[in-house]
């Protein structure tokens, strides 16, 4: 036990570093889980010799997976679906599988051998393409569904391959009526647990989360959620299916609940980190001195393979109807083998049906192929346009979430679809004016453009999705989103687009106002100044004042960049990091004792513009002057209020007291 503990922790740590370095590369985490599978292996470090002591562990990251698959797919969607899932998906595993079977007894001259290869090579990888659909935004794009539909049904095509391998070993040749009779009572019994299972998810399951809620207790929400997912999975295991088809039935039916996004957010955190010892033990599985020394061979088994399929699903794509760029995307998206393809090589290689060397390469090529998907998926409509020599795919994403900009000069851009942005959208369209967002969280894209909003993923930072936008032609620009740096590296983009265009910046406070400003924003509206004036101006409507004048101040406020509002008085709630003691105006008050250093000496004379320090006000005799010029006089007892930053306003008190 120990020594798995040891082995865990050193596993841990070497993902962690690989995780963060491929991020600081922007490189998908996906590589680093599998680099750190090679890395573990037994064929480079050696520390873990037993990849297969893990597969269980990993196996739940892809059951969770699938549950939360299922809780975006509910039963009216899958009917919707129909069409794509059985379709598309059934004609892609049936020709796939006979033609790679085809191939693979040519060169095998087996046909056990070649029907499992051959099974196996059809299937694609369900945890790495939905994984990066969901985060590159393209998850409820045409493709996206098409792709989805295929994964699907191959998972459920999965459940006869786990049947026929074992019947391939233990049934002759001559007995083939018995592989069907076998093959057809499994299927039977499969048919009997899904619908058992999807009658509990309807009746049972809401009921049983809708008392667990009445608790209030998240720790149960959480355990709940997990137990339904693993329990689901076990049922269909127990009974010779797929684990991962039993969570995914599960969600499905939860997935019509009030409690969908709820469950969700319970299950991300345990599917994210699963899903990444999965991928650490496909890593773990990879036989180096067989993939260097068949290298070429692999490369060329990837390539043909993907052109096979890619040939396969367009071809079956256009027959259904579908646009040349969806069906060419999908199929390039599918060109891998599936993480069922390691289970299924395992399995045979059990039963001794296929020899030690070629499941190392079909790893390989399965290894490499996942390797290389998140590159893929997200080059995808480039690589379409270039094949077809057409312009159109490169903006096929735009083309289809985003509106025909107009002609004239109206257009307004948000920056950020959070709340702000959501609220300011909400506003121009009951106005009728045309107007675009830009926001980089994939799920808020994804349920922003289902509801009908005009809203498209991408980095606000990058020139040319800007160029896309036609942020040139815009007159109003807003960005939304609270983060000064990010703004001012958008803001310096967009000038080099756009000089006259009115940009207007959302900022938590003033820190970074002039900053802003010098970048080429035309205003800066801070947080907590603009909720100050908001308050301020009912106050003063609810104290009579005539809502002209109340007006009047509050733009004469906001001319002056927040000038009189600049800096507050500290409290011991007042958090002070190394950033804020650099960057916030503190208000401080100093009483000056009779024996005090600046007694009898004026403001001039002081000179506390030299240490970063202004005088906003004087006290004396109860009465507080704010019009103060350089000749005035302190006297004893006099109240200086300071503004400056912490450690300057500390300096002006010293030298104020002490000289």
């Amino acid at each position: 036990m120990n020594g798995y503990f040891i082995d865990m922790l050193l596993l841990l740590g070497v993902a962690v570093m690989l995780v963060w370095a491929f991020r600081a590369l922007k490189l998908p985490a996906i590589l680093a889980y599998l680099s750190a599978g090679v890395i573990a292996g037994p064929d480079v470090s050696g520390w873990i010799t037993s990849p297969h002591d893990y597969e269980f562990v990993a196996e739940l990251g892809v059951v969770l997976l699938l549950f939360s698959l299922g809780l975006e797919f509910s039963l009216a969607k899958m009917i919707a679906m129909r069409k794509l899932v059985f379709g598309l998906g059934a004609g892609q595993v049936v020709i796939s599988t006979l033609v790679f079977t085809l191939v693979s007894y040519v060169l095998l001259e087996n046909w056990s051998a070649a029907f499992i290869i051959g099974s196996l090579v059809a299937l694609s990888s369900t945890a790495v393409v939905i994984k990066q659909l969901g985060e590159t935004a393209q998850l409820t794009s045409r493709k996206g569904q098409m792709t989805v539909a295929v994964l699907l049904f191959q998972d459920i095509a999965v459940v006869p391959m786990l049947i026929i391998i074992p019947l391939l070993a233990t049934t002759s040749v001559g007995n083939d009526q018995s592989i069907w009779l076998n093959l057809g009572l499994a299927l039977l019994k499969g048919l009997i647990v899904v619908v058992a299972l999807m009658a509990a998810g309807k009746w049972l399951l809401p009921f049983i989360f809708r008392e667990i809620a009445r608790q209030r207790t998240d720790e149960l929400f959480v355990l709940a959620t997990l137990l339904v997912a693993l329990v689901a999975g076990g049922i269909t295991h127990m009974f010779g299916l797929s684990m991962a088809l039993g969570a995914f039935l599960a969600g499905m039916m939860l997935g019509e609940s009030k409690y969908k996004h709820q469950l969700e957010a319970d299950i991300r955190p345990f599917r994210d980190i699963l899903m990444g010892l999965f991928f650490i033990t496909v890593g773990m599985q990879l036989n180096i001195p067989v993939f260097v020394a068949n290298l070429h061979w692999i490369i060329l088994a990837v390539v043909a393979i993907g052109a096979l399929k890619l040939a396969i699903v367009y071809a079956l794509a256009r027959l259904m109807g579908e646009r040349w760029t969806d069906s060419l995307a999908a199929g390039m998206m599918l060109f891998q083998l599936g993480e069922f393809g390691f289970v299924l090589i395992a399995l045979a290689s059990s039963y001794q049906l296929v020899g030690s060397d070629v499941a190392a390469l079909v790893v390989g090529v399965g290894v490499f192929g996942m390797a290389l998907t998140p590159l893929v998926i997200q080059r995808a409509n480039q690589w379409v346009s270039a094949l077809l020599n057409d312009d159109r795919a490169v903006s096929e994403t735009i083309a289809a979430q985003l509106p025909q900009l107009p002609d004239h000069q109206s257009q307004v851009l948000i920056f950020g679809y959070g709340r702000v942005g959501q609220t300011i959208s909400r506003f121009l369209r009951h106005e009728n004016i045309d107007h675009l967002a830009i926001d980089h969280d994939a799920r808020r894209v994804q349920e922003a453009i289902i509801g009908g909003a005009n809203v498209f993923y991408g980095s606000a930072e990058r020139l040319d999705l800007l160029k896309a936008v036609h942020a040139e032609q815009a007159e109003l620009i807003i960005i939304s989103f609270a983060d000064d740096e990010r703004s001012i590296s958008i803001i310096k983009q967009l000038r080099r687009l756009n000089d006259h265009a009115e940009i207007i910046v959302r900022s938590r406070d003033t820190r970074h106002l002039d900053q802003l400003l010098a970048a080429g924003a035309t205003q800066v509206v801070p947080d907590t100044l603009e909720a100050s004036l908001m308050l301020v101006s009912q106050v003063l409507s609810r104290s009579g004042v005539p809502i002209r004048k109340i007006l009047a101040r509050l733009d004469q406020a906001r001319r002056s960049h927040y000038g009189d509002m600049h800096g507050f008085y500290p409290g011991e709630t007042t958090m002070l990091t190394a950033e804020t003691a650099t960057t916030l105006l503190f208000l401080h008050a100093v009483p000056l004792p009779c024996d005090a250093y600046a007694i009898n000496k004026t403001l001039a004379e002081l000179k506390l513009d030299d240490l970063d320090v202004s005088v906003r006000a004087v006290r004396r005799d109860d009465q507080e002057s704010t019009s103060i010029s350089g000749d005035f006089c302190l006297q004893c007892d006099d109240v200086l209020v300071l503004a400056g930053r912490p450690h300057a306003i500390e300096a002006a008190e010293a030298f104020l007291l002490n000289g």
